[in-house]
């Protein structure tokens, strides 16, 4: 045994099985092991995280900066467009215009989260984010 082994095993990271002291596995047989390089597989998401963004978008402009987001980067966002709804009726219309496009044309989903007096909040996803909305 190397000094490296016999340290180990005095501090306890190797140890020896109550079995393979009577020459029997764990499991009262003996396994044969594939060769590791053979079976080993990785698996990985795609995209290893999500940015959920939270915007309020002041003109048309915003909604540009919302559509690459969904489109290219494949975040989440959560829109508020009540600044949009006081300050510009067409630019409110636009933004409009917008999420039907991203719907119909990119898959994205679209659900209305909160409509009050000073909010109006959407989350808006990518087609690959499923959105679930039980009652």
């Amino acid at each position: 045994m190397s000094f490296t082994d016999n340290l180990k095993k005095s501090l306890g990271f190797e140890e020896e099985n109550f079995g393979s002291a009577y020459g029997i596995s764990d499991y009262g047989e003996d396994i044969q092991f594939a060769d590791e390089e053979d079976d080993f597989l990785s698996i990985s998401p795609e995209q290893t995280f999500y940015e959920i963004i939270l915007i309020r978008p002041k003109s048309v402009d915003d909604m540009d900066y919302v559509f690459d987001q969904i489109v290219e980067e494949n975040n989440p966002v959560i829109l508020d467009l009540k600044f949009l709804q006081k300050q510009s009726e067409r630019d409110f219309r636009q933004a409009g215009e917008i999420l039907k496009l991203l719907r119909t044309q990119y898959g994205a989903e679209a659900i209305l989260l909160s409509q009050t007096e000073d909010k109006n909040l959407i989350i808006l996803t990518p087609s690959r984010v499923k959105l679930v909305r039980k009652d």
